[in-house]
């Protein structure tokens, strides 16, 4: 990754918070300790929490720990990959919340780690100019 120290390890922070968060999500919704009321999801296609727990720890934590697995084993596609894992973030608490019409601030929390694990991957490709107001030559 091109960006700095401290975006490498922020990248490293966040997605680690939201890969334990989606593999307790996933444990809490499949084994049924979490208390989240059935219905939430009446008129979904989901008649349980098992299957969207298996997709919270499949997909979303999946992405967590590939863009983590890329990163120590320093591919170039590392950022990409935090890019898109945090990408499946905001799109996973988007349909959740568009499927069960529930507001919690948890959403709000793993929308926004969400949005930061994006923007650092965004600084980790190069986006951030050096020096910030250099102008191009002609």
């Amino acid at each position: 990754m091109t960006g700095s120290r401290w975006v490498s390890i922020s990248l490293q922070v966040v997605a680690w918070f939201n890969l334990v968060s989606a593999l307790l999500g996933m444990a809490g919704l499949t084994l049924g300790f979490m208390p989240v009321p059935t219905e939430w999801i009446e008129g979904s296609v989901f008649t349980s929490y098992v299957w969207p727990g298996v997709i919270l720890g499949v997909v979303v934590g999946g992405s967590q720990a590939l863009a983590l697995a890329a990163q120590y084993w320093r591919f170039r596609l590392a950022a990409g990959l935090h890019a898109a894992a945090g990408l499946v973030m905001m799109i996973w608490i988007f349909v959740e919340i568009a499927i069960m019409l529930v507001w919690s601030p948890l959403h709000g929390i793993y929308f926004g780690t969400g949005l930061v694990q994006v923007v650092l991957a965004v600084l980790a490709l190069g986006a951030w100019p050096h020096p910030f107001l250099a102008r191009n030559s002609r």
